[in-house]
């Protein structure tokens, strides 16, 4: 590529990402708050989130792992035996695989491996630990059906890569086989909010307010408290989890809770890799197909998953 074709490419994406942060601001944050009914939240986010760029060359299928409905992300040529297991985001109270399909897509091409997406059940018909139950039917079923644990990958962004830290933790806590490794999308891992990033980045956030995840957190919680590690993994003891690939945006309300994650495993022993982009907002990866640093993010994922 020719200097004056880079510059015009790094010019398109300028203008891409500054679209797509303002259209964030004015219809994504305005539909995700406490006025709206939860119902209308969902609505409105499988909408949007429709809009999104679907990887090329892969198949999507629908099925169950025990009682837990999922949806499979096969690539044109997916490594035998391996899986990712995925748990979406939505602050535990929306979003699904469909919602999804964009980063799972995008996720299941660059690695190829089969991603596996959890539909886990959602407060506030199904609070805390209706979601961790779900996570830890999908990863038994995984085993039962003969793959390795150290060949599954529990990813998951914003609560589901809160999820996927709380299904890690249970799993060594029952001693069953630990997978291979987490991959953690700004993984919201302190219902409590107590990051210093809640505050300090509230105005330059385009898509998170903390009043919504105030009011998701407790209802996610019900009677626990917003503290427990089972709620907020950050608080637990981490020691003895596999390698953990963590990527946030500089510019999100919760990325103390990746600087605090990272910190925290490296503290009890794991091996923990902290990324952080410099301009990028609460799981900018669904962009993946649009702009080149989520591309390049997703890439950095498939790499961590195939090195590990």
């Amino acid at each position: 590529m020719s200097t004056s074709e880079a510059t015009r490419r790094s010019m398109r994406q300028a203008l891409l990402t500054a679209t797509l942060r303002n259209a964030l601001r004015l219809f994504f944050k305005p539909l995700i708050r406490p006025a709206l009914p939860i119902t209308w939240q969902r609505r409105g986010v499988v909408a949007l989130t429709a809009l999104g760029h679907q990887a090329q060359g892969v198949t999507l299928s629908a099925g169950r792992l025990a009682e837990v409905v999922i949806e499979t992300v096969l690539p044109q040529a997916p490594y035998p035996g391996k899986v990712i297991l995925y748990l979406h985001g939505g602050a535990y109270i929306l979003g699904s695989p469909r919602t999804h399909r964009s980063v799972v897509t995008h996720l299941a091409a660059a690695s190829g491996t089969e991603v596996v997406v959890a539909d886990y059940r959602l407060a506030p018909e199904h609070p805390y630990p209706a979601a961790p139950d779900d996570a830890l039917q999908c990863y038994c079923s995984l085993l039962a059906r003969g793959i390795a644990a150290q060949d599954i990958r529990l990813a998951g962004d914003s609560a589901g890569g809160g999820l996927a830290l709380a299904l890690a933790l249970r799993i060594r806590d029952e001693k069953l086989p630990l997978p291979g490794a987490l991959l953690l999308i700004s993984p919201w891992v302190d219902l409590s909010l107590s990051g210093s990033s809640v505050t300090q980045l509230r105005k330059r956030d385009p898509m998170l307010s903390t009043s919504w995840l105030v009011q998701a957190a407790q209802l996610y919680a019900g009677s626990r408290a917003l503290e427990h590690p089972g709620c907020s993994p950050l608080f637990a003891d981490l020691r003895g989890l596999p390698p953990i690939l963590i990527q946030v945006g500089s510019d999100e309300i919760l990325l103390d809770d990746s600087r605090r994650l990272a910190a925290r495993a490296c503290e009890a022993g794991v091996a923990a890799t902290l990324q952080v982009f410099d301009g990028m907002w609460h799981v900018f990866q669904t962009n993946a197909g649009m702009l080149d640093v989520a591309d390049q993010a997703i890439q950095d994922l498939a790499s961590f998953n195939q090195r590990i």
